[in-house]
């Protein structure tokens, strides 16, 4: 078999990312005022619907590991594409809430499995000492999936179905892509995996690790369901404008493929504490100034950059801490995340309706502040920072 370079691996699986996760999955959240309006469904229905993606998400990053090495990573990620193209498909043309809900769930299933996917390529094809980078820079792909949409909002405003269906056509070069270029099977084992000591006993660490991604992905649910609800209903800014934020929050998110480098520079703790600070301060600016165009950019901006740092920072630990079992020590910090996002988006959509947009980001935001005290400690033991 001729293996990928990294570079082949990296913008590839970064393709795919982008429309597993930028696409299929938070992109939803752009959109959600659109569709709120035309379903007209209330806050704690669109949370509940929010949450679906999350939810699916750990169901099928759960499966991930066996469906990977039962297929192979070139069909693997061809499923895991082909359920991006139907969920997207399916969003396009929902008449009502219930359909959409399957859309967005069938979406979810697709991201869950696209990161182990990755995974296991990127353990075959590259090697040891640029693994890191290369699972940060898929990671990333997130980022660009989400630039993606503010050309469509800004082109169609209030066309959200004919906005989904340019989504699952870029799904259909995915599914393609998946075909012609991933190799056909994970080998079981690889002679040139590096080994640590900490691959011995990765319990204890794997645990923390997954703690500190579970608390992230609650505080940053509040962002990816409601922000641009915050922005139009509260803040009174158009559609148009919420547009500008995605970018903002795509092209930032950028950064996000420096994680393992952050790490090896900076070390485990240094490098969570200050991303998890900067994304707490980030829903908190949202929460000050939701009608501002200039610091919702900013604020977004920020929150991008510190949401891809921390999630690339999960993949790249969880990955040194499993060698040697690529697929789990991507499936459990994320799981974790998944898990965070299901509670925190739901108890959300309840808190918006309860007390207004105001007082549930602020909520959200001094509870990340806690959490960013809290995990200096934690962090450190969380896994080789080499």
């Amino acid at each position: 078999m001729n293996y990928l370079s990294a570079t082949g691996v990296a913008t590839l699986g970064a393709g795919l990312i982008a429309i597993t996760y930028g696409l299929a999955r938070f992109v939803f959240g752009l959109f959600l005022p659109v569709i709120r309006d035309d379903m007209t469904m209330s806050s704690t229905v669109a949370g509940l619907i929010g949450s679906l993606p999350f939810l699916s998400f750990i169901v099928a990053i759960l499966l991930a590991p066996r469906y990977t090495r039962l297929l192979g990573v070139r069909y693997a990620a061809f499923g895991a594409a082909g359920l991006a193209l139907f969920g997207l498909s399916t969003i396009a043309s929902a008449p009502g809430p219930m359909t959409l809900a399957l859309g967005v769930l069938v979406c979810g299933i697709s991201t869950g499995l696209s990161t182990p996917v990755m995974a296991g390529v990127v353990h075959l094809c590259v090697r040891p000492e640029v693994r890191g980078r290369v699972n940060a820079t898929i990671n990333s792909g997130t980022s660009l999936g989400i630039a993606l949409a503010m050309p469509a909002v800004l082109l169609l405003a209030g066309q959200w179905r004919l906005a989904y269906a340019g989504f699952a056509l870029l799904a259909v070069a995915a599914v393609i892509a998946t075909l012609l270029y991933l190799p056909g099977r994970v080998s079981s084992s690889n002679p040139s995996s590096s080994h640590s000591q900490d691959e011995d006993r990765p319990g204890r660490k794997m645990a923390r690790l997954c703690g500190l991604a579970a608390a992230m992905g609650l505080v940053s649910s509040v962002v990816w369901v409601f922000a641009p609800d915050a922005a139009i209903k509260q803040g009174g800014m158009q559609s148009s404008q919420t547009a500008w934020m995605w970018l903002a929050v795509g092209v930032a998110g950028l950064l996000g493929g420096f994680a393992g480098d952050l790490i090896d520079r900076y070390g485990s703790a240094v490098t969570h504490a200050s991303a998890l600070a900067a994304l707490s301060g980030a829903v908190g600016l949202l929460a000050i100034a939701p009608g501002s165009i200039s610091l919702a950019l900013l604020s977004v901006a920020v929150f991008g950059a510190s949401y891809m740092i921390l999630s690339s920072f999960y993949l790249v630990q969880g990955t040194r801490l499993l060698p040697g079992k690529p697929t789990y020590g991507a499936v459990l910090p994320f799981l974790a995340v998944a898990g965070g996002q299901v509670a925190g988006s739901a108890l959300a959509g309840i808190a918006i309706d309860s007390s207004g947009y105001q007082a549930a980001f602020s909520l959200y935001a001094l509870l990340g502040i806690l959490v960013t005290g809290l995990s200096v400690p934690v962090a450190r033991l969380t896994g080789p920072a080499y």
